[in-house]
């Protein structure tokens, strides 16, 4: 059975390989707007871009989901695809908290999608994995990041200092958090806003 994740006007479900059409359009239109943001693929790697890696990384990515260590979307607008968001590094025991990352088409950046899909992960993570705490970080300058987490209401924690490789370059990334008890406070807010 499929895990469908619903917001106001975004659905959330795993990718499969029948979306490598949209998503391969939508990840070469963006390419150089997107890159500047992620980690460099590993040498040797491939086209990061190409079918049999996104095939890869479908059947890993529901592997992940199998063993409750993440949970990966692609995120959509009707039928349409314009982004990913993803619940990673699952830490049970006395942590239980996860990592939230997202992309979304630069044509439809700055529309609200994002945050209305962090709600409805947060929603998932809180109320049906359990989790306590969840976790956004985002590199200082990324302006359009930071206005989602605002857009969200997250409390910033901090800075970690070279952090996570981007584009070749270990950088600074401000962390944003929101706990369970920081959920149940607001979860009027994130529905009526985000979710419903």
């Amino acid at each position: 059975m499929t895990l469908n994740l619903r917001a106001k006007r975004v659905t959330l479900r795993p990718l499969r390989e029948s979306d490598f059409e949209s998503w391969n359009e939508v990840r070469t239109r963006c390419g150089a707007w997107l890159t500047r943001w992620e980690p460099l693929p590993p040498e040797g790697y491939g086209d990061p871009n190409g079918r049999h890696l996104f095939i890869s990384r479908c059947i890993s990515r529901e592997q992940e989901a199998r063993m409750g260590t993440a949970h990966s979307f692609g995120v959509f607008l009707g039928s349409r695809f314009v982004g990913e968001a993803n619940l990673s590094g699952i830490q049970r025991g006395p942590v239980q908290s996860a990592t939230i990352g997202y992309w979304v088409d630069m044509a439809e950046a700055g529309k609200g999608l994002i945050p209305e899909a962090c709600a409805a992960l947060f929603r998932f993570a809180f109320e049906e994995l359990r989790l306590h705490r969840i976790q956004i970080s985002i590199v200082p300058r990324n302006s359009a990041s930071l206005r989602v987490v605002a857009k969200l209401d997250l409390r910033k924690e901090g800075v970690a200092e070279r952090y996570i490789e981007i584009n070749g370059v270990w950088e600074d990334h401000s962390i944003f958090a929101v706990t369970r008890e920081e959920w149940q406070a607001k979860r009027r807010f994130y529905m009526e806003r985000f979710l419903i």
